[in-house]
């Protein structure tokens, strides 16, 4: 997939109104999933946190193959956040051994597969080892164009809106250049356009710090199932809603 700039939002929605070939209802051009409930998953089987985890990243597959199949061509998920830190240290070892391990298992396969991988967030504090796998699947899958694969990790709406602040103080931008357009090529997602819909599964509706500015306009659904159950016909769900949804971002109805 090429890149393209971030695209004006309205005709955006006027792009995503036309239904996919071969479905019956519209589908997101981009969706972003929170991928909550691991842990509860893991906990009501007698299970440790991190089982629920490891759960949770073998899911992963049959929604990339979902997405692939739905005619998706970019997901964002919300791995680890920048609050994650503080949790137990056992647990946030354990999700940096289970991100590496990932890493190691999925990557050829999902380089023949042709999906791209590009990382949100910040990688100061991880480990030197896990950066340098980062940026190494990050260079190896840059010219796939399947479908883009945006892993939120070391993430916060927050810290990417003031890095991105940050950014353009340093290049010694005049304040009267800023604008919208201009500030979206600084934050994590530039190039990108805005997410269509932003799913979060295990019953929460807090948006919990995950794109602030990309989610302005996006369509939001929540669903009781946990990350781990979420599978295709979850995901079909999730669909079928948004296509009822009439995005307006704003504006009047034509």
């Amino acid at each position: 997939m090429v890149v393209s700039p971030v695209r004006d939002r309205v005709s955006l929605n006027s792009r995503n109104a036309k239904r996919r070939e071969g479905l019956p209802w519209q589908v997101p051009y981009h969706l972003a999933i929170i991928m909550d409930g691991n842990g509860r998953w893991a906990q009501e089987r007698g299970l440790p946190r991190l089982a629920g985890h490891r759960a949770g990243t073998e899911n992963l597959r049959r929604i990339l193959r979902a997405c692939v199949d739905f005619g998706i061509k970019i997901l964002t998920i919300y791995a680890f956040s920048t609050e994650n830190w503080g949790r137990p240290e056992p647990e946030v070892r354990g999700l940096m051994s289970i991100l590496e391990r990932v890493i190691d298992r999925e990557l050829a396969d999902l380089d023949r597969n042709g999906v791209r991988i590009r990382h949100l967030g910040r990688l100061e504090g991880i480990s030197p080892r896990l950066q340098q796998k980062i940026r190494y699947a990050i260079e190896k899958t840059a010219h796939n164009d399947r479908l883009i694969l945006n892993v939120a990790f070391n993430y916060g709406g927050r810290a990417e809106i003031l890095d991105a602040v940050r950014r353009i103080i340093r290049e010694g931008i005049p304040a009267e250049r800023v604008d919208e357009a201009l500030f979206s090529r600084y934050l994590y997602t530039a190039g990108l356009p805005d997410p269509d819909l932003i799913v979060r599964t295990s019953g929460e509706v807090r948006i919990s710090n995950f794109l602030l500015w990309q989610g302005a306009y996006a369509e939001y659904y929540a669903t009781p199932t946990y990350w781990p159950d979420f599978d295709k016909e979850e995901l079909r769900k999730a669909i079928e809603h948004y296509s009822r949804r009439e995005r307006r971002f704003g504006r009047l109805r034509q």
